[in-house]
């Protein structure tokens, strides 16, 4: 894979979801919210693409390994039948046949496992990157609920503002229709998420609070 691709992914994977967040808040919300998401699908299907052709390399090489271990094998009887019927004029072709597969054969297992090793790491780009994608659409929710809370707030303790809150349920409208186009969820994918999040956190603490508790015992077993 060329190194400018890793770059991207790295450059992705680095950058926090709330970093976003930030961005969005001195920027406007929708443009940040199309580029980001643009920007790891596109990433994201560049990988896919090398994906596919290191896949269909190693196969071919999978397949020329096999083809030439099985020639080794019959030159193997063919020279054994040569041999016992003193045909050295045979043999010597055999044997220069076999001699040409073993110069061959290090090199394709070197490539298969090359091969094997860039499949293997752009498996986990992909994964990475979909996993920053919901770590993107996390934040954003947890963000686009605290600018509710927010407008709430202000249009609870502010007097003669029908047109702003117009404007902010416009806003809204917008900011709603994007999120659903470029994530796929809507007001109940969202809270779906957002409650995915709170039982995430609640087993962490759960898995944290069994660690403390038996390294507490082992101490303890210890004195």
């Amino acid at each position: 894979m060329a190194d400018s691709l890793r770059t991207r992914v790295a450059r992705l994977i680095a950058g926090g979801a709330h970093a976003l967040v930030n961005k969005m808040e001195d920027a406007a919300p929708m443009a940040m919210l199309e580029q980001s998401v643009r920007e790891i699908e596109q990433v994201t299907d560049e990988i896919r693409v090398e994906l596919g052709r290191v896949a269909a390399n190693r196969h071919l090489a999978q397949q020329q390994h096999v083809h030439l271990n099985q020639e080794h094998e019959s030159l193997a009887v063919s020279l054994a039948t040569a041999l016992t019927g003193g045909r050295d004029d045979l043999a010597k072709p055999a044997i220069s046949r076999q001699i040409d597969i073993e110069a061959q054969l290090p090199i394709l297992e070197s490539s298969l496992a090359r091969l094997a090793s860039e499949e293997k790491e752009l498996s986990s780009f992909v994964d990475a990157l979909m996993s920053k994608k919901r770590e993107m659409e996390r934040a954003i929710t947890e963000y686009e609920q605290s600018r509710k809370a927010a407008e709430s707030a202000m249009s609870r303790h502010a007097s003669g503002s029908s047109n702003a809150g117009v404007k902010a349920a416009a806003s809204q409208a917008a900011f709603d229709r994007i999120y659903q186009r470029h994530t796929g969820l809507d007001q109940t994918g969202r809270n779906a998420t957002i409650e995915q999040a709170a039982k995430l956190k609640e087993l962490n603490d759960l898995v944290r609070d069994n660690k403390i508790n038996e390294r507490l015992a082992a101490l303890k077993a210890q004195r």
